[in-house]
């Protein structure tokens, strides 16, 4: 029973790691569309959403039949119970390059955001999928030093969404209605999709060394 067990857990990790290798092609995709004005990435990215949530779901009802079948106690414990949190993250960031695309479909053929910020996005986007990569290899090896370098280029993305509204609110914006919601969306989505990484390489980092207080995060 107990190798039974340990298979199972490594089933859980692998499906950890496709789904968040579908991410970081969902998030490469949509940066793409997004900066580019490429509406044939931003359809793709937006119907290749339902596999991620499609897997999601399955992880989740896997670890819940692991919960109820083999009742694991302390450590294992905690590895299914994070399975579904992670999932539930990796989900979200999903859903959060889902919104991306959808802005640029949205706005084709026109870019949507002004030029002044386009250098701005194109860095957050660079950023997203960095740290999109590196979460899938902090899934699939574990090694802790990933998740300090997640942390440090979500950082980065913090200021940069700072620098957006902080653009979007001065008195020499002269973007429309339009291109200030435009930009404030899509500068959160950016931001929220790095957050959840943040989030799952705490956990991950909390699981490899035991050490909760080591790593912020949400």
């Amino acid at each position: 029973m107990r190798d039974v067990f340990q298979q199972e857990l490594r089933e859980v990790q692998d499906r950890l790691v496709e789904i968040a290798e579908l991410v970081v092609i969902s998030i490469e995709n949509a940066t793409t569309a997004f900066n580019e004005s490429d509406v044939r990435l931003a359809d793709e990215v937006i119907a290749d959403d339902d596999r991620i949530d499609t897997l999601a779901l399955a992880l989740d009802e896997l670890a819940i039949e692991i919960l109820a079948r083999q009742q694991p106690v302390a450590r294992d414990l905690r590895i299914v119970v994070s399975t579904l949190r992670i999932s539930a993250s990796l989900e979200r960031m999903g859903d959060l390059a889902e919104h991306i695309a959808q802005l640029a479909r949205y706005r084709f053929p026109e870019k949507v955001v002004p030029a002044s910020l386009r250098p701005t996005f194109t860095e957050m986007g660079r950023l997203d999928v960095e740290i999109a990569r590196k979460l899938a290899d902090l899934l699939r090896t574990q090694d802790v030093d990933l998740a300090e370098a997640i942390r440090t280029e979500d950082d980065r993305v913090d200021e940069l969404h700072a620098g957006v509204f902080a653009e979007v609110l001065g008195a020499s914006w002269k973007g429309e209605a339009s291109d200030t919601v435009d930009a404030t969306l899509a500068s959160r989505y950016h931001e929220r999709f790095a957050d959840h990484a943040v989030s799952i390489a705490k956990k991950v980092r909390y699981l490899a060394t035991g050490d909760w207080s080591s790593s912020d995060g949400a």
